[in-house]
């Protein structure tokens, strides 16, 4: 395991790292939680993805009951939350002031911590002035109830404007965002936040890189009964994959997993080390619901040598959606 720093903020979190979403409460109970995270750990992973709105902060729970039992020292590992969804009532959602306030403490009460290393506001909210938003994570941060601040799925404007917010009010700007990125979701990573790597020093934490499952290669015939596509609650997932250019992309997929099988990797090694070759991920978010998937997952740390310049470039004739070059002006 090979440690990135956060952007060009101080704090190093392993290259792969591990989270919740999908899987605690929903697949996984206390004690797989404390089978998968003890072998996170033991194999070097030291950040715990979390949030308020996986499962209504049931996953929250599941995750801080582990951490408990599992009696890790607080200086050996970083776990984040996120601050969105947290309920129906109007003060239970959003980045108001009291919304994000109020589910900091929640989380930290469900994670069974004193402080968040990480906190992001899951999505934007164009209900609240950013300046708010940005005041409420100064304040935790100063509190000492945070420590790092970013966002989600946030787009380059937004994530600028309030960036120079923070600056202008000379107050903690935020340092990271957790967008999804794989081998058919690129154009946040790869060209709307490039000048932000400099500008800002942005840190990226990715998910889903492996397409909801996808590039495993266990949709190519078929959804197996027991995928997540067929969990109530995930049904805009599986009409994504089913629809025509789902069965577009699983085609590509097909065609990726040939090229996998003729390197000696299996295709999803080949997408985890895809992700990892490019310099402005800081980790990519693992998900596993059973301890064989998360060591799989694992070993594909010990292939990076056969993800050679002529393999990358197999792979972008393969997929041909390379983004193109931000104009210079």
């Amino acid at each position: 395991m090979e440690y990135r720093r956060l952007g060009k903020t101080g704090l190093k979190v392993s290259e792969l790292s591990l989270g919740s979403w999908v899987t605690f409460g929903k697949q996984v109970d206390e004690k797989e939680a404390m089978s998968l995270m003890s072998l996170a750990y033991d194999e070097g992973i030291n950040f715990f993805d979390n949030a308020e709105g996986y499962e209504a902060g049931e996953s929250e729970a599941l995750m801080g009951a582990a951490l408990q039992k599992l009696g890790w020292s607080r200086d050996s590992y970083s776990v984040s939350s996120k601050v969105f969804w947290g309920g129906e009532k109007p003060t239970q959602k959003g980045l108001s002031r009291k919304h994000v306030t109020e589910a900091a403490h929640a989380a930290l009460k469900r994670l069974r911590v004193d402080y968040l290393d990480l906190y992001f506001c899951h999505r934007p909210d164009i209900d609240t002035p950013i300046e708010e938003t940005v005041w409420a994570m100064h304040n935790l941060v100063t509190q000492g109830k945070i420590l790092y601040w970013g966002t989600s799925e946030w787009n380059a404007q937004q994530l600028t404007e309030a960036w120079a917010v923070a600056k202008d009010l000379k107050i903690t700007p935020p340092v990271m965002e957790q967008p999804q990125y794989n081998l058919f979701v690129r154009e946040k990573v790869e060209n709307d936040y490039l000048p932000l790597y400099d500008l800002m020093g942005l840190g990226t934490t990715i998910w889903s890189p492996l397409a909801s499952g996808a590039l495993t290669g266990k949709y190519n015939d078929g959804i197996p009964a027991d995928s997540r596509f067929n969990l109530p609650g995930y049904e805009w997932l599986k009409k994504e994959w089913t629809s025509e250019a789902g069965k577009a992309k699983l085609d590509k997929i097909r065609q990726l997993a040939s090229l996998a099988k003729e390197i000696g990797l299996p295709i999803h090694h080949l997408a985890l080390l895809w992700c990892l070759s490019n310099p402005h991920v800081s980790t990519v978010i693992l998900g596993a619901s059973k301890k064989v998937q998360l060591e799989d997952n694992l070993s594909a740390l010990k292939s990076k040598a056969k993800l050679t310049p002529d393999v990358i470039e197999k792979i972008e004739a393969i997929m041909g959606n390379k983004p193109a070059e931000r104009q210079r002006y």
